[in-house]
């Protein structure tokens, strides 16, 4: 296989990195032949030793499935959550550097793949909901924008972490008399194999340090709310209100409040649970927003590789 022809996309964030290595021929599209997955590699959550231990592993996974041994490709693009940042992007680059990674490389924020997968003209608002939460928008003449993505600590509303602790409060309260019955409490023991409400305090601190593990118990509130418990439904609510502000602000900064945009959507937490759609829609209705089309994007990884099709060609 000759390495002028073969591409690599790889998409990473809080929960996952996905890479995927393609072939690429003049006036074709690419044509996937390897397919990677490792751990998280966002560097802020996770560090850079993990982050590119995990990319590493991602790209090597990608080479193994292809059945060829891995080589500097042509063109590689890397969508990577937090590297907007400057110094967060520059260490990424150095790693791919380090790792002969590409003859051309993109190291470009996650959310672009997400709209390169959902937008064929480029140009948009993205909500991506998964472990944490982000927002961001290009115009049409390429002006960018964003809101959101703080991080867990005093950002990423409406993400999967912000609705499991949101939900694990609810059953605190509960259990304790301070706020209203909820279903919740006895959803959070059955998934966690636990016997008392008493056990969830050593139990959930255990995982206080692996974010995604915390956020995965998001589940737990949306299937609570599909049975019509109030409190988990009031949570899903408040997270859609949440994520709402994030697309009107960008929207407004790019001035597409007065025309219909595309909107693209991603993530495990929203792709998950169509209440959260619902009432996210909703909720941009009433800020008299038009998000037309609505795409939703499960694979973001894939935007990447067209991503890097098109550094390729450059």
């Amino acid at each position: 296989m000759r390495s002028d022809r073969l591409i690599l996309g790889i998409d990473g964030g809080g929960t996952k990195t996905v890479a995927w290595l393609a072939t690429c021929d003049d006036g074709e599209e690419p044509r996937v032949i390897g397919r990677g997955t490792a751990g998280p590699s966002n560097a802020q959550a996770v560090g850079f030793e993990s982050a590119t231990k995990n990319l590493n592993d991602a790209v090597a996974a990608a080479f193994d499935d292809a059945g060829i041994a891995a080589v500097t490709v042509a063109a590689a693009v890397a969508t990577l959550a937090g590297s907007d940042r400057d110094e967060i992007r520059h260490e990424f680059e150095r790693w791919a550097e380090e790792r002969r990674l590409a003859r051309r490389l993109r190291v470009v924020n996650d959310a672009l793949s997400v709209l390169a997968a959902g937008s064929p003209d480029g140009w948009g608002v993205v909500l991506v909901c998964g472990t944490g939460s982000f927002c961001f928008g290009q115009s049409r003449d390429g002006r960018c924008t964003r809101a959101g993505g703080w991080g867990y600590l005093f950002g990423d509303e409406g993400s999967g972490y912000a609705m499991a602790v949101a939900g694990l409060r609810a059953a605190a309260k509960a259990e304790d008399g301070r706020g209203p019955a909820t279903a919740l409490l006895p959803a959070f023991l059955r998934k966690l194999k636990l016997n008392r409400s008493s056990e969830l305090i050593p139990t959930v601190y255990r995982m206080a340090d692996d974010r995604a593990a915390i956020a995965s118990l998001a589940e737990i509130v949306t299937a609570t709310a599909a049975r019509q418990d109030v409190v988990a439904q009031q949570i899903i609510m408040d997270g859609a209100a949440e994520l709402a502000a994030m697309v009107a602000t960008v929207a407004r900064k790019l001035d597409f409040a007065l025309e219909p945009f595309p909107l693209v959507l991603s993530g495990g937490v929203l792709l998950g649970c169509e209440g959260l759609r619902d009432s996210l829609l909703s909720h941009l209705g009433a800020f008299r927003l038009r998000p037309l089309p609505v795409a939703c994007v499960r694979e973001p990884v894939a935007g990447a590789v067209t991503l890097a099709q098109m550094e390729a060609a450059r």
